[in-house]
Order: C-alpha cells, then structure tokens, then sequence
C-alpha cells in the first residue's frame, strides 16, 4: 500500500488493535472468563480485526486488501454487538458501555475509509509493472 511501510502505521489496524485490548479488559472479569462461549466469541472477533487488516497489508492488490478489511469490520461490528450482548448480561454496566462503544464506533469508521481507500485506488506500481510483464510475455 502506497505510503505504508508497516501495516502498524495504518490507522485502521491502530484502532482495531485498542479494540482488541479493551475487549481484553472486559475477558479479565472474572464473570466473563467463566461464561466460555462469550468469552471465546468475544476473544476471537476482537483478534480477528486487527489480524485482517495485517494479513491484507502483505497482499500485492488493493483489492484483496479490502477484502481482508472487510472481514475486519465484521469483527468489529461482532465485537460491538458482544459488547451491548455484555450489557445485557450484567458484564458491563451502562455507564460504562459507551467507552466501549465509543472505541467499536471508531474502530468501524477508520475500516470504513480504508476499504474506501483501496476500493478507489489503483494498485501499487511494483505491482501493476510486473502485471504488465506477465501478459507480455509468450506463451509456451
């Protein structure tokens, strides 16, 4: 991706990686490590935002990027929905809740624009030339 050296610079993968340490937060309570099919799902749709958005960094075409940050912003929207599921249980209490909701808001938006980004940019350049040698080339 063009400026990015380190998917750790992208603003997306920053607040997909608060996200996933504010979820952690909430799986330290003790009421929540004892509810495992919560905690699981919580834990896996926090950790899959950021690791998405890593994975679609080392791709070649902006288009496969987007796809992998497109499953990250399901995982967020997943962790929002845990997140009003937790108040529900009684793991988290209202007052408390727009804190997490606020960061899962945030979160959303910053992958919104990087799915925008690289749905309307053209590819890298290294890319698109070693693209344009492979079709030149004869076939055998």
């Amino acid at each position: 991706m063009a400026g990015f050296k380190d998917f750790r610079e992208i603003a997306a993968w920053q607040l997909a990686r608060e996200l996933k340490l504010l979820a952690s937060e909430l799986l330290a309570r003790p009421e929540v490590a004892r509810d495992f099919g919560f905690r699981d799902q919580l834990s896996d749709a926090a950790r899959s935002a950021p690791r998405n958005i890593a994975e679609g960094f080392a791709r070649f075409k902006h288009k496969e990027f987007a796809q992998f940050a497109r499953i990250a912003k399901d995982s967020e929207g997943e962790v929002l929905n845990h997140f009003i599921d937790a108040v529900d249980s009684g793991y988290l209490s209202k007052e408390e809740f727009p804190r997490f909701e606020h960061a899962a808001k945030k979160a959303l938006l910053a992958v919104n624009g990087l799915i925008r980004y690289l749905e309307t940019m053209p590819d890298p350049p290294q890319f698109r030339a070693q693209s344009r040698k492979k079709r030149q080339e004869p076939d055998e």
